[in-house]
């Protein structure tokens, strides 16, 4: 797919590896676009029956690419929301028929998050930490999960960690429903790569219908979210808001805030 997104195929499994070690496998466009692919190519191979997304090198993903960020903010209003690579991604495991496992090996920052909830099985290492800063980037919250992690977490959880944009380590994850498991580090990939295989072993039409039955009639409601938070989420973009948070980050300063409102 590409050398920052690394497929293999075995035991009715495709393992979706994020491979940029060097930037924590921070996300770019054609690594979004290489996660769509992925995960229409599962779809259209009857022999794989599980898809399972974890990390390269002690990190699952520092979220989006700042730098692509930037360039997307340059944009002009109206620019579509739906031809991007990351809104295909997202349209994609929001809606995936065959289930998803992932394996969340390090941080977890922004979208590495909120794809989670997408995923039907999560577990996570132990030294795994999870954040949702979009507010302190003067953004807002993507994938449906200000619809989809209430359910999960409860209201008060849920807007503890998007409006601090607090980071929480893997067993507070697991106490708020984010995460089924947690492993010892040295032991994450070969259990929750287990668990993937043992899933693919299972009768496909049988894990796909009970997939599909815990999710049903949240379908329409995920859609009618995400679209309203791309919305929000393409004019903050192009705001002052993020060009200050951007530029303070690269600028390793605290974002001032002080003149909006």
């Amino acid at each position: 797919m590409s050398d920052h997104i690394l497929v293999e195929r075995a035991d009715g499994v495709m393992k979706v590896v994020m491979n940029r070690p060097d930037k924590k496998n921070a996300l770019t466009e054609a690594m979004y676009a290489a996660l769509g692919d992925a995960i229409e190519a599962a779809h259209a191979e009857r022999d794989i029956r599980v898809i399972y997304f974890t990390g390269a090198d002690g990190a699952f993903t520092a979220g989006n690419d700042l730098g692509d960020f930037a360039k997307q903010g340059s944009e002009p209003a109206g620019t579509s929301q739906e031809e991007r690579p990351v809104s295909r991604f997202l349209r994609l495991i929001s809606t995936a028929e065959k289930p998803i496992v992932a394996g969340v090996n390090g941080l977890a920052v922004g979208v590495g998050v909120t794809m989670l909830l997408h995923c039907d099985l999560v577990y996570a290492g132990s030294a795994a930490t999870f954040q949702m800063p979009f507010v302190n980037l003067g953004l807002v919250p993507e994938a449906a999960s200000t619809y989809l992690l209430p359910k999960v977490a409860g209201l008060q959880k849920a807007s503890d960690l998007f409006l601090t944009g607090r980071k929480v380590d893997a067993e507070e994850a697991e106490s708020m429903g984010l995460v089924a498991q947690v492993f010892p580090g040295d032991m994450l990939q070969e259990e929750a790569y287990g668990r993937a295989r043992m899933l693919a072993a299972k009768a496909p039409t049988s894990v796909k219908l009970t997939k599909a039955l815990l999710r049903s009639g949240e379908a329409s409601a995920v859609a009618s979210q995400m679209a309203k938070e791309a919305e929000h989420f393409a004019a903050q973009l192009r705001s002052d808001e993020v060009k200050e948070a951007i530029s303070a980050f690269f600028e390793k300063r605290p974002a001032d805030f002080s003149r909006f409102g």
